[in-house]
């Protein structure tokens, strides 16, 4: 972890992301400090806004209760004093939001503007196909295609 933490202060570049799915499902549970401390280094190297929530859930299952693992998460004193780690904050705060949805949001082009800083999903393909699927209503088309072979 600290190596990717590393990549853009060594390399000066900005297009380096961390995606914390497995890692953070095995750690928070086995070993809460090495979790927190592979936040800390994360945050610390990449910035809040650089780490991103990811889950394996078609595998392992619903990922609430990694989401609440992380929303109660905080780093340690010790680890925030020994190697200089900012607190992780609320389970609603902006550091955690962003961590769980924001980052991922802003890199797929969905606009948050509502006041709440919800995301409104304004320009979210899947969310504008959603729609459109509702107003056409439950009928199917019955349109086939490709190619239509007929009968010799």
């Amino acid at each position: 972890m600290s190596d990717l933490a590393r990549i853009p202060e060594t390399f000066n570049v900005k297009n380096v992301y961390a995606e914390i799915g497995s890692s953070f499902a095995f750690t928070c549970i086995t070993n809460p400090r090495l979790c927190a401390g592979m936040l800390g280094t994360l945050i610390k190297g990449l910035g809040e806004d650089h780490v991103i929530w990811g889950t394996d859930s078609i595998w392992y299952g619903s990922p609430q209760w990694q989401i609440e693992a992380l929303r109660r998460m905080e780093i340690p004193l010790d680890l925030k004093r020994k190697f200089g780690f900012a607190p992780l904050g609320d389970a609603e705060g902006a550091v955690k939001r962003a961590i769980l949805g924001l980052n991922g949001a802003r890199l797929h082009g969905v606009r948050v503007t509502r006041a709440d800083g919800a995301p409104s999903y304004e320009g979210d393909r899947f969310a504008t196909l959603k729609e459109q699927y509702e107003r056409l209503g439950p009928n199917r088309s019955n349109i086939a295609y490709g190619y239509i072979a007929r009968e010799s």
